[in-house]
C-alpha cells in the first residue's frame, strides 16, 4: 500500500533578507521512520492557502514545536516582549488548519507549540513563563551547545486513564524531555486532558468525540523516536490512523 502523506507545519524565518518557510528535521525525520509516512511541509502563506484543497490531499497533520510562540492577542492577553519571539504567519495558517482537519476526521498529532495552537484554535488561553509562576517548576530546556543535552529525558507524567494516550502507551507513569515557557491554561472547547506533570502542567491533550485520531504533546517525542519506547508508539499510532484514514480516502 502506498505510504500516507503527512502535511507538516512550517516557521516562517528570516534569513538574508528573505522568508524562509522551515521545519526541523527532527519531525521530518519521525514521519518518515517513526511513522513510515511521507512528510510535506505547509508553508505558513495564511489567507492565501486554501486548506481544504491541501487536506483533501493528505492522511494525516503533524503540527510541529516551536521556539516562537502563539501571540497571546488570540486568547485575549497582551504580548509583551519577554514572552516572544512571535509568528505572525504560522498563526494564521496553522490555528484555522487544526480546526479544519478536526472537523474533516484528519489524523492530528500536534507537539509543543502545535499542542498550545490546538487549545488556543479550540478556544483555549495558555500560561506564559510558567517557570515565574508560584508552584510550577521549570520547564525549559537545559542550557547547552549540545542538543541530546537540551532534549534529555527530564521528567516523569502521569497518564489519565481510559484515555488515548491510555490506549496507546498504557497507564503507568513515564518520562519526557521538556523544552517549553509557555504551557496550556484552560482548555478548549471539546478538549480533555491526557497526561499531567508531576506540578500539575497539563502534558498531554485529546479531543472528546472528534471523528478522528488527535492527540497532542508537550514534550518532543520526535527526537527520541528511534531509541525511547513511548516516542516510537506514539509515532506509530499516528502512523496508523495516517494509513487508515487514506484507505478511508481513496476508498480501498
Amino acid at each position: 500500500m502506498t505510504k500516507p502523506l503527512v502535511m507538516v507545519t512550517a516557521d516562517v524565518k528570516s534569513i538574508d533578507g528573505f522568508n524562509w518557510h522551515a521545519v526541523m528535521s527532527s519531525y521530518l525525520q519521525a514521519a518518515i521512520k517513526g511513522s513510515d509516512a511521507i512528510p510535506m511541509i505547509l508553508p505558513s502563506l495564511g489567507a492565501e492557502l486554501d486548506l481544504d484543497a491541501a487536506l483533501d490531499q493528505v492522511d494525516g497533520v503533524l503540527a510541529t514545536g516551536s521556539r516562537s510562540n502563539v501571540n497571546p492577542q488570540l486568547y485575549g492577553h497582551d504580548p509583551i516582549e519577554e514572552n516572544g519571539p512571535y509568528d505572525p504567519d504560522r498563526d494564521a495558517t496553522t490555528l484555522p488548519l487544526l480546526k479544519r482537519a478536526i472537523e474533516r476526521g484528519i489524523p492530528l498529532f500536534a507537539i509543543c507549540r502545535g499542542m498550545q495552537e490546538l487549545n488556543v484554535a479550540l478556544g483555549g488561553t495558555l500560561l506564559t513563563e510558567i517557570q515565574a509562576l508560584e508552584g510550577k517548576n521549570d520547564h525549559r530546556a537545559p542550557t547547552s551547545k549540545h542538543q541530546d543535552e537540551r532534549f534529555r529525558i527530564a521528567h516523569p507524567v502521569e497518564v489519565t486513564s481510559g484515555g488515548s494516550l491510555d490506549a496507546a502507551l498504557g497507564s503507568e507513569p513515564f518520562e519526557v524531555n521538556s523544552l517549553h515557557r509557555q504551557a496550556v491554561g484552560d482548555l478548549g472547547n471539546g478538549l480533555t486532558i491526557e497526561a499531567f506533570a508531576e506540578d500539575g502542567t497539563i502534558e498531554a491533550i485529546s479531543v472528546r468525540d472528534s471523528p478522528g485520531f488527535v492527540l497532542a504533546t508537550q514534550w518532543h517525542p520526535e527526537w527520541w523516536v528511534m531509541t525511547d519506547s513511548p516516542s516510537k508508539k506514539l509515532f506509530a499510532a499516528f502512523g496508523n490512523a495516517a494509513r487508515d484514514y487514506r484507505q478511508k480516502r481513496l476508498g480501498l
